[in-house]
């Protein structure tokens, strides 16, 4: 009787545990909600319960399906830095503190991405100067940016302690991403309103792990092919049950993985998978996804210090990666000049790689009037022994260094490059090489090492590229 009496009550309590109102990790105190666009709330209850949800002058109401789950859309909210309750409620009650309303962004990657703010207080001062904050830690008390940092199993179970969200600042900081965060003060100083980063990154990932498996498997490009690398892995685990939480966007920092593996068109493929898919599971194709030009490193030799591949695998690979700029609402940043050792696969310039993502942001989602893009060249002419190159976002082109201009080579038709003399004027290129009468090819920062001096007034740097790109009539 007494083991009857304790299973009934067991049940009991299961059965109300199961009727309360759940709610996905992503929601918790402190949180940022999407200004401007409809904003989902949802969870998990018992099939049929009614759910209501609070936040400001909106009360909404939905009942469950059939599973038991739920989503509630609230109205398009101006940007608030006023934090307040948020109420989910069902047979029980969840009030989510400090809620405030202004712009979310994910980032996601590898190592590069996830290189955590931390490791700036240990970093000497940079070879190039300007600003560094190496205490930015120690001064940064902004409560209008709030950090979620996704961890591997983190999503996987309900917490009820909802503590997901900090503010950015102390411990919470210090594990964060530095380009995420970087990214988030500059869009936050600009706009003005409350900015809320959930970075998901995984040191040493393949691009693989973080796109759905169904989605490789639909792509034309790998019929028939056995995709490598735990497809989806990362994705199932911690893109996936974040949606749909309302975003503005995503920022991708990874690529050093598959540089290792030495892609290029196929890595094309698989971000162009990998974009599609993450916007599918929004359910919003405009969604923008601007992400980071691999940086210079020395690929091509190994810890022994025997050459392990060509020193070309790296420029092609940063090839492939702009063939998915075709796909709409996409950017990309260029960090050659951001590396002072190119034997360190992680280079410390992050608060740097934030702000140009956010140069992006700023320019291509919210219309600033800033240059966003280093010089890009936009046609080459041939004259003989002399090769034009006219470049898009060329105002004021100079050296950064005030020396004469690098990493420009020239070819005949041979094939043999050699080193080239180049000279500015205006938004043109002059080159020249008294070893080549005749150029026939022309290439530039074509070498997984080149560090080249051409900025805009920006200060941006020009873009590497060739001639003789095989890909530049490919449509993804």
């Amino acid at each position: 009787m007494k083991r009857l009496l304790v299973s009934c009550c067991f049940c009991m309590c299961m059965l109300a545990g199961y009727a309360n109102v759940v709610l996905p990790n992503i929601f918790g105190h402190h949180m940022v909600l999407q200004r401007e666009q409809p904003v989902a709330i949802f969870g998990q209850a018992d099939p049929g319960e009614q759910v209501s949800v609070r936040f400001g002058d909106q009360t909404k109401r939905v009942t469950t399906d059939g599973g038991g789950r739920w989503k509630i859309l609230l109205s398009p909210m101006k940007a608030s830095d006023i934090g307040q309750d948020l109420t989910i409620q069902g047979v029980n009650t969840i009030v989510l503190r400090d809620v405030v309303v202004g712009e979310v962004w994910i980032c996601s990657g590898q190592s590069n991405m996830e290189y955590q703010m931390r490791k700036l207080e240990k970093l000497s001062p940079p070879q190039t100067g300007g600003d560094f904050p190496k205490d930015e830690v120690e001064i940064a008390k902004n409560p209008q940016i709030r950090l979620f940092l996704v961890r591997r199993k983190f999503l996987t179970k309900p917490d009820h302690t909802y503590a997901g969200w900090s503010i950015a600042q102390d411990s919470a900081l210090r594990q964060f991403s530095a380009a995420g965060y970087f990214f988030a003060k500059k869009v936050q100083s600009e706009l003005d309103v409350p900015v809320g980063m959930i970075s998901a990154a995984v040191s040493g990932s393949r691009i693989e792990p973080w796109i759905p498996q169904v989605a490789l498997q639909h792509e034309a490009y790998f019929k028939g092919q056995k995709i490598e690398g735990d497809p989806g892995k990362f994705f199932e685990s911690m893109i996936a049950p974040l949606a749909p939480y309302t975003i503005k966007g995503f920022l991708w920092y990874q690529g050093e993985t598959n540089v290792f593996l030495q892609e290029n068109i196929s890595y094309a493929y698989k971000l162009k998978t990998l974009i599609k898919s993450w916007r599918r599971q929004w359910g919003d194709d405009r969604l923008p996804f601007y992400f980071t030009q691999i940086a210079p490193f020395q690929y091509s030799i190994d810890e022994a210090g025997k050459q392990r591949m060509s020193r070309y695998v790296l420029p092609a690979f940063r090839e492939a990666q702009d063939l998915v700029l075709q796909l709409p609402h996409t950017g990309r940043i260029v960090t050659t000049d951001l590396v002072d050792d190119v034997t360190d696969l992680h280079p410390s310039y992050k608060w740097e790689v934030g702000r140009r993502l956010a140069l992006q942001a700023l320019r291509k989602t919210y219309n600033y009037p800033l240059v966003a893009d280093g010089p890009t060249c936009k046609a080459i002419r041939v004259r003989g022994g002399m090769a034009l190159i006219v470049f898009d976002h060329a105002h004021g082109l100079h050296t950064r260094d005030g020396e004469a201009l690098t990493g420009f080579e020239v070819a005949g038709e041979d094939g043999n490059f050699f080193g080239a003399d180049a000279y500015i004027q205006r938004q043109t290129v002059y080159v020249s090489a008294s070893a080549v009468p005749k150029i026939v090819h022309v290439r530039f920062a074509w070498d997984e090492a080149a560090q080249p001096n051409l900025v805009n007034g920006a200060g941006l740097p020009a873009l590497p590229f060739r001639s003789d790109n095989p890909y530049k009539k490919l449509k993804l």
